[in-house]
């Protein structure tokens, strides 16, 4: 089939979605606009999705951070035998990867359904979609906030917390994590609205992936092939967080390497939010 030439000074045309390309690109950057301008209104949605998921609990969210300590005292004991590590230098790194972890992979769980999980609100009034995207972020955050109890007691039992100056690095670690978590609701929201099979692959992959991640075990474990830990996408996301917090430098190659795979995610999350954004309410 021969191309189409588009004549000069007439906006070029994207022939699946009929909307100039100029066009889609300014409302997907108004959208996000007017989703972050009602951050308000993410809060209060996200907020509203924890008190719903608990109702009528005793503990509410604390169950989950119940179940985590339990998690954490029991591994920590079996692997710091098995690994003949001392309990003291082990157990804080165990609890906050383990935390750390559930955050992380909760939110790339709940990203993919950020969207359809939001059909009814989607369909009957004008709403921002990223507003959904933030909601699914806040909530995932509160749910850290609660699970951040499990490191904090374990730190205050050894008497091991992170020097002053480390608070910096935590804080930008935790800024690309809001940000990726964003990205990441943006674009599996939208791809697995198109696709309703990819959510249940992404819960296995998340699994394969939780073992293959140096959560359970050192990455000095494995010596000098720990450099190779860079090419998955989860380890310097997590060791930009969880290093700093156990009083080490992550090095130059993780900042970058984690840097560099996000910059990856929000250009992805762009482009696919600019293309699709006029079908979100359609496939949902």
């Amino acid at each position: 089939m021969d191309s189409v030439q588009v004549p000069e000074g007439v906006p070029s045309f994207d022939l699946i979605g009929g909307a100039p390309r100029q066009t889609r690109q300014r409302l997907a950057l108004l959208d996000v606009r007017e989703g972050l301008a009602l951050y308000r209104l993410a809060y209060a949605l996200g907020w509203l999705d924890i008190k719903l998921r608990y109702r009528g609990s005793v503990l509410g969210p604390f169950w989950l951070t119940l179940s985590t300590a339990i998690m954490v005292l029991s591994m920590g004991v079996l692997y710091a035998e098995l690994f003949h590590m001392i309990l003291s230098h082990y157990l804080p790194f165990l609890a906050l990867s383990l935390v750390l972890w559930n955050a992380l992979s909760g939110m790339v769980t709940e990203a993919g359904v950020c969207f359809t999980t939001a059909e009814g609100t989607i369909r009957s009034m004008r709403m921002p979609f990223t507003v959904h995207a933030a909601r699914a972020v806040i909530r995932n955050i509160l749910v850290l906030a609660h699970n951040a109890l499990v490191f904090v007691g374990v730190f205050a039992w050894f008497n091991v917390w992170p020097h002053p100056a480390m608070l910096g690095p935590v804080a930008f670690g935790l800024l690309l994590w809001i940000l990726d978590s964003f990205a990441i609701c943006v674009l599996l929201g939208a791809f697995c609205a198109r696709f309703r099979d990819i959510p249940p692959i992404i819960a296995s992959l998340m699994q394969i992936a939780f073992f293959l991640t140096p959560i359970i075990w050192k990455p000095e474990l494995i010596g000098a092939r720990a450099v190779y830990l860079v090419a998955n996408p989860f380890y310097p996301l997590l060791a930009v967080m969880r290093d700093p917090l156990l009083n080490a430098n992550p090095g130059h190659l993780i900042w970058a390497t984690a840097v560099g795979w996000s910059v990856l995610l929000w250009i992805g999350a762009w482009l696919l939010f600019v293309r699709v954004r006029g079908r979100l309410a359609f496939w949902v």
